[in-house]
């Protein structure tokens, strides 16, 4: 195999496709990617098993031929080489030659025969949605999957449905919950679960250049087309969680917060309370006014922010993170927050009572 390449784009390429390759993987190939080149382009793809990305860039082809290299020392080596183009190639014993003006290395590859194939499509559902819009959905929700597997690996997925029209994303870990919904031009229904760690690397791929995402669902695999990259990953298999039955139906408290200046007050008070301790932040709410509060073993915050509250006067702790997180994901400039005592799930909403495209809610923490 011998084959020339633009460094700029294949680095690019490489980069991206570092990012799906498992390290310390019990089977060495699959921490390599596997370049396949022919006569005009060659064809990158690296795989995990769970994920895979493909992409097709061009390049001036001596000798056609695949081999799998080391993604990492790969990256490594092209990220350091100053030349524009690269040139590659391979011997009968799968020593790998790469040279860049005067920079060479040479560096063992592995045998494109042991890399395992990536799964494809084939036919099954196709549309296309607007980056933006995925963009948006994602980042609205991902904050709130699962990060551990645990006896519920179904919660490290986003479960996407489309109704009537309406694309909705729903993530939940025990303790929160992350709801956004988008009005689409889908005449399909849809109900798949998508590992959240997937989502994740799709929307890595979009730039402000991208308009349009090719998506396509088949059984138990989605892939999604961005910008020249094929994207594959397994869905995930099982009943989601039935989430509508821990929205509280009815709420006792109810404020309106300037979303900002809610966020500025919390983060103030937030500052000593650490990630490797489960510290709540002390909200007593009362007429006019929320008294936060915050009591480590550094030392103590409070602040006050005012406010309307209707209802009865209560107080409840709030983990800081999990709040901050569901205000960051709101573009709206005030939203509405709803209790039911000290004891209920939260909900964060909009302040238009017509305006359902997200939901959000966090669980209470204990206070001492």
């Amino acid at each position: 195999m011998k084959f020339t390449v633009e460094r700029s784009v294949f680095l690019d390429a490489v980069s991206r496709l570092q990012r799906i390759v498992g390290s310390k993987n019990s089977m060495p190939v699959l921490e390599g990617i596997l370049i396949s080149a022919e006569q005009g382009k060659i064809t990158m793809i690296s795989y995990n098993l769970e994920m895979g990305m493909k992409k097709e860039i061009y390049a001036h082809t001596e000798e056609e031929g695949d081999i799998v290299i080391n993604a990492r020392l790969l990256g490594d080596i092209i990220r350091r080489m100053n030349g524009v183009q690269v040139e590659i190639s391979t011997d009968e014993k799968l020593m790998c030659h790469i040279k860049c003006e005067d920079s060479v290395f040479d560096i063992m590859g592995m045998a494109a025969i042991d890399f395992p194939e990536m799964p494809s499509i084939g036919e099954g559902k196709k549309f296309s949605l607007e980056s933006k819009i995925l963009n948006d959905m994602v980042k609205g929700t991902l904050f709130a999957v699962s990060q551990v597997e645990g006896t519920r690996p179904i919660l490290t997925g986003i479960n996407v449905t489309v109704t009537d029209g309406i694309l909705q994303f729903v993530a939940i870990d025990g303790y929160r919950l992350a709801i956004r919904r988008e009005k689409v031009n889908l005449n399909d229904e849809l109900n798949v679960i998508i590992s959240g760690k997937a989502l994740g690397e799709v929307v890595k791929l979009i730039n402000e250049n991208t308009e349009e995402i090719e998506i396509a669902v088949a059984d138990r695999l989605i892939m999604f087309c961005i910008d020249g990259y094929y994207f594959i990953s397994r869905l995930l298999e099982g009943e989601f969680v039935n989430y509508q039955k821990t929205i509280p139906t009815e709420h006792r408290q109810t404020v309106s917060v300037k979303t900002n200046d809610f966020i500025n007050v919390i983060e103030r008070v937030a500052l000593l309370i650490s990630d490797s301790f489960s510290t709540p932040v002390r909200c007593i709410f009362n007429e006019d006014h929320i008294v936060l509060s915050s009591a480590t073993a550094v030392g103590r915050a409070t602040d006050t922010f005012m406010v309307t509250l209707d209802g009865d006067p209560f107080e409840i702790g709030l983990n800081s993170r999990y709040l901050l997180e569901a205000l960051r994901a709101v573009d709206d400039s005030s939203v509405k927050i709803l209790f039911n005592g000290a004891n209920a799930g939260v909900i964060i909403c909009s302040d238009d009572d017509n305006n359902e495209d997200y939901l959000y809610m966090i669980m209470p923490m204990r206070l001492k």
